[in-house]
């Protein structure tokens, strides 16, 4: 048993660390809106961060950010169906370019021939 409370503690059925949060936002028509994610595997989710400095390692000093508790986040996502909630990813991507287009170029006897890259 632990002989000292914490107020910045979460309880044991909290799936994210108490206290504000660093969440990254986009510049939207009334202010901000918070930034929505997608995981590895496609699911939507909602990202945040416990210091300043994570989130500016991870997605550049250039991103605005605002403090919100993790509850208060859930409650915002959970309207545009966004269900995770995720804290201090390490790595992201950018988003996949499309692939080149290959110009199509028909064979002699009318037939599609084959592609080259």
């Amino acid at each position: 048993m632990c002989l000292y409370e914490y107020a910045d503690d979460p309880e044991p059925e909290e799936p994210v660390p108490a206290g504000p949060l660093y969440v990254p936002v986009r510049p939207g028509g009334a202010g901000v809106a918070v930034r929505l994610f997608r995981t590895p595997l496609g699911a939507r989710t909602a990202v945040a961060f416990t210091c300043p400095e994570r989130l500016t390692g991870t997605l550049g000093a250039g991103q605005p950010w605002i403090r919100l508790s993790g509850p208060v986040l859930r409650a915002m996502t959970r309207p545009l169906g966004v269900r995770l909630l995720t804290v201090d990813p390490t790595f992201t991507a950018a988003q996949a370019a499309p692939a080149p287009a290959v110009p199509y170029r028909p064979s002699a006897n009318g037939r599609p021939a084959a592609r080259t890259a």
